[in-house]
């Protein structure tokens, strides 16, 4: 890409949806001095800021892209649903697939799950803007490793929530792109939970599913038989990394476990930050309020599209979503009674 005198050399990657003879570059990238993760990655774009006519031309080179998402296409599954205007006012929206009928050998999980509280999620898709905040803000708070781009090449990922982007439309004139967050939905009915030989993922009365890191001896089972596919597995030891009193090592959480190698992590609803709230109502004798926990992910939206709370409650915001007409479960047709729910995409289809 050239606007002379300047010149900026970038790879190409094509995405449906951009318009005919139009390229777009993205700002930010290229930094020179940001530290042992930042630096020389991506593409300085600056140079290229101006008024006049850019130019292009193939320079003959290749590059190596890599991405946490190799699948665009939600191959006719209702992964996002949406929804009119005209349908939701209406409250006639129910696109439920047909349930699979329970049988089991185990105990009724609803006979299980007696805690004092039942912790869920409900999140907006109407509102998500895919800005990836609850990312960065989940990685933060919960000691997650930055593994690379080699690592992610293979697979190796180390993200507790994820941003399914997802191209819907029946050509590129009527082309539309849907953001979806996914992470660990902490199923009531857990296919996690029934296939580990040690268990090291289990459920707790109010209805975590949780993981216990020295019980885990790597097998992967669990994530064989996640249908979601929000675990992940610690392939090096990044906790024997970055031992020195450095910035970048002191940020770590002290509040958190820090994974060692052959280990299988996800998302724990942030449990110290529950945890903690927890204790303190129970110092005063009461229960812990709405709204007096909140998740990283939470906490770090802009649009407000997640809400955490008690379904043992109501009344509880979380409570009053999940009795939305729009509000439904990621693959709930599988049983696996998920605490997390989605409340369906609002979308105008005139426009």
């Amino acid at each position: 890409v050239a606007l002379r005198p300047s010149r900026v050399e970038a790879p190409v990657w094509i995405l449906p949806g951009q318009a005919d003879d139009t390229v777009t570059v993205h700002t930010g990238y290229g930094r020179r001095a940001a530290g042992q993760l930042g630096t020389s990655v991506g593409f300085d774009a600056f140079p290229l800021i101006g008024t006049q006519h850019v130019t292009l031309e193939r320079t003959g080179k290749t590059h190596e892209l890599v991405s946490t998402q190799h699948h665009s296409i939600m191959e006719g599954r209702e992964l996002i649903w949406r929804v009119t205007p005209e349908e939701a006012a209406a409250g006639k929206f129910d696109h439920r697939p047909p349930a699979v009928p329970e049988i089991t050998l185990y105990q009724d999980p609803k006979d299980m799950l007696k805690g004092r509280y039942a912790w869920a999620m409900s999140i907006d898709l109407s509102a998500c803007i895919g800005c990836n905040a609850c990312v960065v803000a989940c990685q933060a708070e919960s000691n997650i490793p930055v593994v690379g781009k080699s690592e992610v090449a293979r697979g190796r990922e180390m993200h507790w929530i994820r941003l399914d982007r997802y191209f819907i439309g029946k050509n590129a004139n009527e082309l539309r792109i849907v953001h979806q967050p996914v992470t660990c939905q902490h199923c009531e009915q857990a296919p996690c939970e029934v296939v580990c030989p040690v268990e090291a993922t289990v459920h707790t009365a109010d209805g975590l599913n949780a993981m216990v890191y020295n019980r885990c001896v790597g097998t992967r089972y669990c994530s064989n038989n996640c249908p979601y596919k929000v675990r992940r597995f610690n392939f090096f030891d990044y906790r024997t990394k970055g031992l020195k009193a450095d910035p970048r090592s002191l940020q770590a959480n002290p509040n958190v476990t820090v994974r060692g190698r052959g280990v299988m992590e996800k998302c724990t609803y942030c449990v110290q930050r529950i945890q903690r709230a927890v204790i303190a109502a129970d110092r005063t004798d009461r229960r812990v309020r709405d709204g007096e926990i909140v998740t990283a992910c939470q906490q770090a939206c802009p649009a407000e599209a997640i809400v955490f709370g008690d379904l043992r409650d109501p009344e509880s915001r979380v409570s009053r979503l999940r009795r939305e007409p729009t509000a439904y479960s990621l693959l709930g047709q599988l049983n696996t009674r998920p605490r997390t729910t989605y409340l369906a995409k609002l979308e105008n289809p005139h426009v």
